[in-house]
């Protein structure tokens, strides 16, 4: 996976993830790092077997690489990860070597992460599923403190 080597060795990704690294280390919540990056990366591409539904594992590896390196903006500047992450990981996916059609469709799913969407064909939905199914709330010692609505909570392994 070349283009997945060349995003994780970008200056501009570096930088953010160390950003995001630094801001979070007194974090009590869910952390934004590579590891949650990846427990993203993995489910998202099971779901992406398990459904058929054929989405190369670079563009799924990449979106979920890149789906938090928004926090950075957000930490800096107070705004939106998902729209900050989609602009931030435009370059990066560029300099990667991903085509335009790749690069829409993955900052696509990136800016709308937050949402669910019932398309449940699309990479909006495989990010938004594996992004919630990858917490562990149920073994969470801030479960009782934390602002995620009770609905959205992992009570329970639930694949």
């Amino acid at each position: 996976m070349d283009k997945i080597r060349k995003i994780m060795n970008n200056t501009t990704y570096i930088n953010s993830m160390t950003y995001i690294k630094d801001a979070e280390v007194d974090r009590k919540f869910c952390l934004h790092g590579v590891e949650h990056s990846l427990d993203v990366a993995r489910i998202c591409y099971i779901l992406n077997l398990e459904e058929k539904l054929s989405y190369d594992k670079e563009i799924i590896y990449a979106m979920a690489l890149l789906h938090d390196i928004g926090r950075s903006a957000e930490y800096q500047n107070k705004v939106s990860h998902h729209q900050a992450g989609a602009d931030i990981a435009k370059g990066i996916l560029e300099d990667a070597g991903f085509g335009t059609s790749e690069v829409e469709k993955i900052c696509d799913a990136i800016a709308s992460h937050k949402y669910v969407d019932n398309n449940k064909k699309d990479l909006k939905y495989l990010l938004y599923k594996a992004d919630k199914l990858s917490r562990n709330c149920f073994d969470c010692r801030m479960y009782a403190e934390c602002y995620w609505d009770e609905n959205l909570k992992n009570k329970e392994i639930t694949y």
